[in-house]
């Protein structure tokens, strides 16, 4: 995702009397234009948000309209109020309390509006039969907004698994009988067997040397095969590029990295719009046709992202509370995995465990639910017309041996060695293309790179089909139908509801995993330099197939061991009855969990993926071995997975709540500003409009704590810059006589000196200061801090000393304070 160098500046020290304060938010300021009128330091929300109108204070026994007048607050409390509130003073001021662009949300606000809200509405519901309705309406909006959202995200999952595979195909041939189809459904119209279509024989479907006139085999059938396939990849890679770059920027990548931000409390305008929505669903499909090594699976968890967040908005509930909206996100992204691999159960534990910050029962149910809806419609939808949501579900019967928990273990270490080499490589690329002129030229990188996939991957039949068809290939088992390489052994069926006997290898299984060898370097690499491109694409489909690889070679080993030597300890005698005791698809899917866990650090929500793809519960224990040892060789090879470590090379403000706080220190060593540095503060009292004004075009921060004045530094409270910045041009339409040395006023009462007779009326701001803004002494460990930081969803803590104000903490100074003690740059941290 691109940067823009001006956000994320320091902060600038100030010219203000000694004390100090320097930095909220360090956000640079942006020129907007609101009514027509311009105003630093705040913007407009884009047709993907909605204007909301907030006050925070600590009122005493008065009624603040919401919606309706009636609404008493208990005296030292502070409600925050929603669209449409009016001030005390009955004055409205629009905007207030919305989040700009690359800014944190304030959880504790928003949690404390939804409450507010909620308990007006149980108050009004003995009114009348209206009021009653709009409190059950209330009650279930959150499960019918769920129900939306996982029917919407069950049909776009089915239209991309159809488009995407009947792409793919067309790079190959097509049929003409009915050319929407793909090549398996156009062989289902004809009456031939599976084994025909299996070899490639099916008459239905013609090959690109049939459409031109030329034979189905040979040297020049084999040429236009082979242009047309890099012809066709080049087309939809560079439509996909096109469409990323003109109308959806946010469309590329992955975006799973992205939401776990996003979920964390971080506001990423447009990201999850509708336009981000379309192009992400049109692109995946152009992008996984390209033949290109990447998935669609992490980008569908986008998708759904982009379609909860759409149909919030028809709920004011969570459209207009970005704390609530996030819960939707969550039930959101469960229903992406549940689409992707057809798994609800591994879904929600992906999401919990994941992506998601916040995860409170509650919005566990609906990730269930919401799961659950997804992967329905999806099985209605048929999109692979094995009756199965995903299309490589295979199903084993044989159970394992004691002895092959080794192999696995072994699998899970190879698993985390060739992540984290994935992972130290790919951050290499992104980085260089980030700081390089080749970030400039993103639709020529995809270019070149779709050319250089399609040249190389078409010799090899194990590169040139798709990977979720390579990936079904190594997963299941040889039978009688299954004619290919891999399945190449000296057997002879004489009944085919026999058993299969296990065999010797034929030549065709060694040419086979020599192809695989060359298929997984040739895949490796090249998805080095795919993800991250400006294109979509996932990670979840091409690790998948490195570890089937491997574990497809190591499982032909075993199998060709227990045949040569049956009677050895090491097999119990389970093989020495000529039975086929040793499944190698069973050790490809083991492997590809091992290499899997080990890019994304999954341990319980990849075990439950993976038996929910195969159908098989009882090879549970293999799995979690797998996945425990690739996951403790990850961490020893590196710190972060994949998604956190772009998170990081993003500059992201991310507090992962799994990592600890190893270190001793106190909120003075992290507060801002430090000594000798000035402090940007409001007086209650004794500022005017004028010097409020210079104060924010001299500065750059995001809020502004209030003391009683500069001999009293006492805490007063806090404002935020974009709420002094929309009160203020309110005033000015709105308030007749404003002057530049107009008082302004965060008090209900007088200044103590009387005002001159020739004086202009003071301006009253009251409304918009936060009178109970979360404080911590200067003494109080850091340990706690980033604790409360992480579990209250803070923006910022103020820093006091005996009452007395002393500096602030913001998120962006917690995270560059965690880089400073690791011995990395701080100033990787670009946003707050």
């Amino acid at each position: 995702m691109e940067k823009d160098p001006l956000r994320g500046t320091a902060a600038i020290p100030l010219s203000v009397p000694p004390s100090s304060y320097q930095a909220l938010g360090d956000q640079h300021s942006r020129q907007n234009t609101v009514n027509g009128n311009q105003h630093r330091g705040f913007s407009v929300s884009s047709d993907d948000d909605m204007i909301d109108i907030t006050t925070t204070g600590t009122v005493t026994e008065r009624s603040i309209h919401y919606d309706d007048p009636g609404v008493s607050h208990l005296p030292g409390v502070t409600y925050c109020m929603g669209d449409g509130d009016v001030a005390a003073d009955g004055d409205e001021i629009p905007g207030i309390g919305q989040y700009e662009d690359f800014h944190t949300i304030d959880w504790q606000r928003d949690i404390a509006r939804d409450r507010m809200r909620h308990r007006y509405i149980v108050k009004r519901k003995q009114n009348s039969l209206f009021d009653l309705v709009k409190g059950a309406h209330d009650a279930w909006s959150g499960w019918v907004c769920v129900l939306l959202v996982g029917v919407t995200t069950g049909v776009f999952a089915g239209v991309i698994d159809i488009g995407a595979s009947w792409m793919s195909d067309l790079k190959h041939g097509i049929c003409p009988e009915a050319f929407w189809l793909n090549r398996e459904q156009c062989c289902w119209s004809s009456n031939e067997t599976t084994l025909s279509f299996d070899i490639g024989n099916c008459s239905q479907w013609l090959n690109w040397s049939e459409v031109l006139g030329q034979s189905r085999e040979g040297a020049g059938a084999y040429i236009i095969g082979y242009l047309m396939y890099v012809a066709w990849a080049l087309l939809f890679a560079s439509l996909a590029a096109a469409l990323v770059r003109m109308f959806a920027p946010y469309a590329c990548g992955s975006g799973i990295p992205e939401i776990k931000t996003i979920l964390s409390g971080f506001i990423i305008r447009g990201y999850l719009g509708k336009w981000t929505l379309i192009i992400k669903s049109v692109g995946l499909m152009l992008a996984v046709s390209a033949g290109l090594s990447l998935g669609k699976e992490g980008p569908m968890v986008h998708i759904a992202c982009c379609i909860g967040n759409i149909l919030s908005y028809l709920f004011p509930k969570y459209g207009r509370n970005e704390a609530k909206k996030r819960e939707i996100l969550s039930a959101a992204a469960a229903a992406g995995v549940s689409v992707a691999f057809g798994a609800p159960i591994g879904g929600v534990l992906f999401s919990l465990e994941e992506v998601s910050y916040y995860f409170p029962l509650k919005t566990l149910w609906r990730s269930f639910f919401c799961a659950l809806v997804a992967a329905f419609v999806l099985h209605s939808i048929n999109p692979f017309g094995n009756e199965h949501s995903v299309l490589f579900f295979v199903e084993y019967n044989n159970p394992w041996i004691f002895f092959e928990l080794v192999p696995f273990v072994g699998l899970g270490i190879i698993g985390g060695v060739i992540a984290a080499i994935f992972i130290r490589a790919n951050l290499y690329w992104c980085r260089y293309r980030k700081t390089s002129r080749l970030g400039q030229y993103p639709v020529t990188e995809v270019l070149v790179v779709t050319v250089v996939t399609a040249v190389i991957a078409y010799p090899n039949p194990y590169t040139r089909m798709s990977t979720s068809e390579l990936i079904y290939l190594l997963f299941r088992k040889c039978g009688v139908t299954n004619m290919d390489l891999i399945c190449d052994y000296n057997r002879n069926f004489t009944d085919v509801k026999s058993s299969i006997e296990l065999a010797p290898a034929g030549p065709g299984v060694y040419e086979a995993m020599w192809l695989l060898v060359l298929a997984l370097i040739f895949k490796l690499v090249l998805t080095v330099f795919t993800f991250g491109m400006k294109v979509p694409c996932g990670l979840f489909i091409p690790s998948l197939c490195f570890g089937a690889i491997i574990g497809r070679i190591v499982g032909v080993g075993m199998e060709q061991l227990a045949y040569n030597y049956p009677s050895i300890w090491l097999f119990s005698g389970e093989c020495s009855t000529g039975k086929d005791c040793i499944t190698p698809g069973l050790y490809s899917m083991v492997g590809a969990a091992a290499v899997l866990g080990g890019v994304t650090r999954m341990t319980v929500s990849l075990v439950v993926v993976m038996f929910e793809l195969t159908g098989g519960v009882r090879y549970i224990v293999p799995l979690m071995a797998a996945a425990m040892a690739s996951k403790w060789v990850g961490d020893a090879l590196g710190s972060h997975g994949i998604y956190d470590a772009h998170i990081n090379l993003n500059g992201y403000p991310f507090l992962d709540s799994k990592e600890e706080f190893a270190h001793t220190s106190l909120a003075a060593d992290v507060m801002q500003p430090k000594r000798n540095e000035t402090l940007s503060i409001l007086t209650q009292d004794s500022m005017t409009v004028e010097d409020v004004e210079t104060l924010m075009k001299e500065t750059e921060h995001n809020g502004f704590p209030v003391i009683v004045s500069r001999e009293s530094q006492y805490l007063v409270g806090f404002v935020l810059r974009r709420d002094l910045n929309l009160a203020l041009a309110q005033a000015r339409r709105a308030v007749e006589g404003l002057r530049p040395n107009s008082l302004v006023l965060f008090t209900s009462s007088s200044p103590q000196q009387p005002p001159e007779p020739s004086s202009p009326a003071p301006l009253v701001l009251k409304n918009i200061l936060d009178m109970a803004p979360i404080t911590i002494t200067d003494q109080t460990p850091m340990e706690t801090v980033v604790d409360m930081f992480r579990k209250l969803g803070l923006r910022q803590t103020l820093v006091t000393h005996n009452g007395r104000l002393l500096g602030v903490i913001t998120k962006k100074d917690v995270l560059r304070y965690i880089k400073q003690l690791d011995n990395e740059d701080p100033n990787t941290v670009l946003f707050n």
